[in-house]
């Protein structure tokens, strides 16, 4: 297998090319406004146009992306306020779904969930370094993490409300952003994001309620403010609406 297959197939293997292309529009590479085709962006990346069609349902779910016409896309306009808002918002929301799990109890089912969350990410991490495939990996399990705790409320008024939420930019929960250019960092990112998930599981089993809000607003930030902790040049969310008058990126 040739550089460029080999290259081509770690791409569409790994989801990177959802990850990849995140970082190319909260950085200004796609304008806001700007209208996003398959063809271009795949000759762009050096991926198959199946990977990018991928992509852009998935960035449009996130907020990043709106549809434009039967088949194109084009780039929403938020600014680094909508950003924290949204943020806030749910992290409030996911700290108030863990604060009554840990009234009530984890029922075996959760339990199970949330430790097998952290432990696939102590293996994903115990190597001591990050890799593209990992990048894909820890979105699916941190995901995973967060919907067993929202999940788990019997209401579904928390839940609803996530949902809208997460049609704002980098307001889901699998929306982290990982900078291929820097995995050595973002190793180190992801480090304390999984020290945060460790923390969160041992206060629901102590079910130490006040805690246990508290850990999960305050991880709710952890792509919006620890990426400058660990020497990435993101340390704020840039949006791509005022690219050109505030330059900043996202961790």
């Amino acid at each position: 297998m040739s550089q460029k297959q080999d290259s081509r197939s770690r791409a569409e293997d790994s989801g990177s090319v959802v990850a990849t292309l995140r970082k190319l529009i909260i950085e200004g590479h796609y304008a806001a406004g700007s209208r996003v085709a398959e063809i271009a962006v795949a000759e762009a990346l050096g991926v198959s146009r199946t990977p990018v069609r991928i992509a852009f349902r998935t960035l449009e779910q996130e907020g990043l992306l709106q549809p434009a016409g039967k088949r194109g896309f084009v780039v929403r306009e938020f600014s680094d306020h909508d950003v924290q808002c949204a943020l806030e918002v749910r992290g409030v929301l996911e700290g108030l779904a863990a604060r009554r799990l840990a009234e009530r109890g984890m029922p075996d089912a959760v339990r199970q969930t949330l430790q097998g969350c952290v432990d696939e990410g102590g293996r994903l991490l115990a190597k001591g370094h990050l890799t593209q495939e990992d990048v894909g990996a820890w979105s699916r399990l941190n995901n995973r993490f967060h919907r067993a705790i929202v999940e788990s409320i019997e209401s579904s008024v928390i839940a609803d409300a996530i949902a809208r939420n997460n049609h704002l930019p980098f307001a889901s929960a699998d929306s982290i952003i990982i900078d291929p250019a820097s995995l050595d960092r973002e190793y180190e990112k992801l480090r304390f994001a999984q020290l945060q998930h460790q923390l969160v599981f041992e206060a629901l089993e102590q079910r130490e309620s006040a805690r246990v809000e508290m850990l999960m607003r305050e991880h709710a930030y952890i792509g919006l403010r620890y990426g400058k902790l660990f020497g990435l040049q993101a340390g704020s969310i840039g949006s791509a609406s005022s690219r050109s008058t505030h330059p900043s990126g996202t961790a």
